[in-house]
């Protein structure tokens, strides 16, 4: 079982960055970010995959978000640049062991992004 720990969420104001952490006990497939708002379905909002290191953004982030790794492939990061009100969610880090499914998430950090 492979634990995730997060870091990094707070209230900051439109136009502001901030910077996510993530933190796996163990050996994974791939890591990535989803987010929640209120109301809103869970949306994958970027990812990075070990093996080749290839990534996925949302188009929403696109230009904006960067996600990367640690050397250990353990920790992974999302930088969120110029953030917008529409950001604000709850910020979940996830974790494949295999590469079809999401096997393990984190207790989420709330981004709040004020205008």
């Amino acid at each position: 079982q492979v634990q995730l720990v997060e870091s990094g969420g707070g209230l900051v104001q439109a136009g502001d960055s901030l910077r996510l952490s993530c933190a796996a006990s163990g050996r994974t497939v791939s890591m990535g970010w989803f987010r929640q708002a209120p109301g809103k379905e869970r949306e994958l909002t970027a990812a990075v995959g070990w093996t080749y290191g290839g990534t996925y953004y949302a188009d929403s982030v696109k230009g904006r978000f960067t996600i990367s790794g640690d050397n250990a492939k353990t920790t992974v990061y999302l930088q969120m640049n110029s953030l917008k009100p529409e950001d604000t969610a709850v910020y979940y880090c996830a974790a494949r062991g295999t590469p079809t499914t999401w096997d393990y998430w984190g207790q989420g950090t709330q981004v709040t992004v004020s205008s």
